[in-house]
């Protein structure tokens, strides 16, 4: 697995913890980083996310550090020849770039489809996390019978499972991966930030808060009884110093093969 981090900003915790006041905590400064992930063994290539837009991050006044596009092609990733892309959820952070994939099949959670192209979506406190023309890509591609909506869990390629837990958002998915340094847990979403999952400090977008709870624990099961080896968080700027880095924006965990 490839990790690559394309993006930054700098915030504050009560900007990314849901009622952080609660706490009884002093307020303070809080990097966060945008990262997509690209799985590869001697056969296949999964791409997990396509980073925010240009015109989505400039919009949010994100950094962008590398763009997807130029990321993807130094890694060698060969996009005309359609690799599978799982979208682990619809926010514009994570859709921003998937027609870069013109031919690929795209594996999303049904609950997350249908949300966001349902009667909901367009609540403020929901819609400012999305590009109303990226959630017209998506049907775009349904209409062109690419998506590949799953339920509640699918193998996308033999070692490579995706999990539908929520609470982020009704379809967020995690991804575990079979590497040759055990099986990997892509959390995207699920855990923004390692302290988040170590104190159950839900992120402030949540959909559903109980969901969001739940998700936590089934991870942490996960990995304390050893079915899972290593955790990737999706936003903690300390996620690539965890694993063997490669250059400042990417970092690598045993790749399959």
């Amino acid at each position: 697995m490839t990790i690559v981090k394309y993006g930054t900003r700098q915030t504050v915790r009560s900007d990314v913890y849901l009622n952080h006041h609660l706490y009884g905590e002093p307020d303070g400064p809080i990097g966060m980083d945008y990262f997509f992930w690209v799985l590869r063994n001697g056969t296949a290539t999964v791409v997990v996310d396509t980073g925010f837009s240009a015109a989505g991050g400039a919009r949010r006044k994100r950094t962008t550090l590398v763009e997807p596009a130029a990321a993807l092609d130094t890694l060698g990733v060969d996009r005309p020849a359609g690799p599978p892309v799982v979208v682990t959820h619809a926010h514009y952070d994570h859709i921003g770039n998937l027609g870069l994939f013109p031919s690929s099949p795209v594996h999303i959670a049904a609950a997350e489809y249908e949300f966001w192209t349902g009667p909901y979506a367009d609540r403020t406190l929901l819609h400012h996390s999305v590009e109303d023309d990226e959630i017209a890509h998506l049907r775009k591609i349904e209409g062109e019978g690419r998506l590949r909506p799953f339920a509640d869990e699918v193998e996308v390629t033999p070692g490579v499972r995706v999990i539908r837990v929520g609470g982020h958002t009704p379809g967020q998915s995690i991804v575990l991966a079979d590497t040759t340094d055990g099986v990997v847990l892509l959390a995207s979403d699920a855990v923004h930030y390692y302290e988040e999952l170590e104190r159950s400090m839900p992120f402030t977008q949540v959909a559903n808060l109980i969901d969001m709870y739940a998700g936590f624990e089934r991870i942490r099961g996960m990995v304390d009884s050893g079915e899972v080896r290593h955790l990737v968080a999706g936003h903690d700027p300390d996620t690539l110093g965890r694993f063997r880095r490669i250059d400042e924006n990417t970092a690598t965990i045993g790749e399959r093969t």
